[in-house]
């Protein structure tokens, strides 16, 4: 196999297996920046070896065995090594091949669980939790996180490194927090995984409508924190709702990358796998028992579009009585925003603009380029065009995406047109 060649396979193992290895590593070295560290020797001695050896039936595997074994060799050096090595080296080496399939099953799990917690701390900032989770969960590069989010890569670089920073300093622990804290800190990692979804299923700025690589890194995120966390339902929700908004992908851009706005998409271009496994998650989610929230809510809202075969059919008055439920559990300007969408597919543009004109005073949404771009929508609707395409104009100087912008500007040529 050709050096090239082996160094994409490479790539590809590290980035399905470094957060199993990271979260191991992190167990016995008590800190994320080392751990990291350790394990990019593994990878280095893999670069090395693998292209004159070739590939390991179990790369992971070896991975992780190379990787444990500089854990090992960190430890010696240091003066504590004696007590740690002990409960933890010995174990490791006292077999020449050790089973690691049967050995590491249940702990990885729980090294990984404990390592998500970690990357999400409230301790940091939301940019920061982003980047490191990304880094060590998603196994992406720093210039591959500087490029899904249009940043300087130094920028990335220095978030990461104070991030973990933070982590020493404030001593956080590499476990799972105790009971009383857990709900608060489940959200925190929910809320870092759905906004890594939503940067990629929506981009803020530049030149894409969408990202897809960090969609699918929130969805494959989502899909762990399923496995390992089985009895939350808004962990399932949050997949739910990631599985069925990445199956509408092939239907949202247009041959340019321009954006097709959902009611105008072939829904026969939908991936209905992924809207299977997003209705199938919902299931696991409601036969929990437990009260509907946020994510669970937007999964269900979802769900109401994926099960429409056309746009006709769509089921706007249940859509909007989701939407009040959403409300109810998670008030925010934003929602109230779609709501007031709901409301006027399911009962009219003239109910729909009630609502917006409520929220036209709102300081949170002066910039926010969506409101005057629903007004100008409602407005259009009903026929008052001039209105409309102000509005639309007004929307597109507030937007930072260049498709969204074009095509804000196109429907305000159009209005003015009629």
């Amino acid at each position: 196999m050709k050096q090239a060649s082996v160094h994409r396979t490479i790539d590809g193992i590290w980035r399905i297996e470094s957060a199993k290895i990271i979260a191991s590593l992190a167990r016995m070295v008590r800190d994320v920046g080392l751990a990291e560290d350790l394990a990019q020797d593994a990878m280095l001695i893999a670069l090395e070896r693998w292209p004159q050896t070739g590939i390991p039936d179990n790369p992971g595997a070896w991975l992780m065995t190379a990787a444990k074994r500089r854990a090992i060799d960190h430890l010696r050096r240091d003066k504590l090594r004696d007590r740690k090595y002990e409960e933890m080296g010995w174990e490791i080496e006292r077999q020449h091949e050790p089973d690691w399939d049967e050995a590491l099953d249940d702990p990885v799990r729980d090294d990984l669980l404990r390592l998500i917690f970690t990357t999400c701390h409230p301790v940091l900032s939301a940019e920061a939790r982003v980047a490191l989770t990304l880094r060590l969960l998603g196994g992406l590069t720093t210039e591959e996180i500087a490029s899904a989010f249009l940043v300087p890569e130094p920028t990335i670089a220095q978030r990461i490194v104070r991030a973990k920073r933070t982590l020493a300093a404030a001593r956080v622990p590499f476990d799972v927090p105790p009971k009383a804290e857990l709900a608060t800190r489940l959200s925190s990692v929910l809320e870092v995984v759905y906004l890594l979804f939503n940067e990629g299923y929506a981009a803020s700025s530049g030149g894409s409508w969408i990202r897809p690589m960090l969609c699918n890194e929130a969805l494959r995120l989502g899909r762990i924190l399923a496995e390992i966390v089985p009895d939350e339902p808004e962990v399932h929700g949050l997949v739910a709702l990631m599985e069925i908004q990445s199956s509408r992908f092939k239907s949202r851009v247009g041959p340019s990358g321009e954006p097709i706005l959902l009611m105008d998409q072939n829904r026969a271009l939908w991936d209905y796998l992924l809207i299977r496994r997003g209705l199938a998650a919902i299931e696991r989610a409601e036969h929990l028992g437990k009260a509907l929230g946020p994510y669970m809510i937007q999964a269900s809202i979802a769900a109401c579009h994926a099960r429409a075969r056309t746009a006709a059919e769509t089921d706007w008055v249940k859509i909007s009585a989701l939407y009040d439920a959403l409300a109810q559990v998670a008030p925010s300007p934003v929602v109230e925003l779609n709501r007031a969408v709901a409301l006027s597919m399911a009962f009219g543009p003239e109910v729909g603009l009630e609502v917006v004109d409520a929220l036209m005073q709102e300081p949170s949404l002066k910039n926010y380029h969506l409101l005057p771009s629903v007004r100008g929508d409602f407005l259009m609707k009903l026929g008052r065009k001039q209105e409309a395409c102000t509005e639309f104009k007004r929307a597109a100087a507030l937007a930072r995406n260049d498709k969204e912008r074009d095509l804000l500007l196109s429907r305000a040529s159009d209005c003015a047109a009629e």
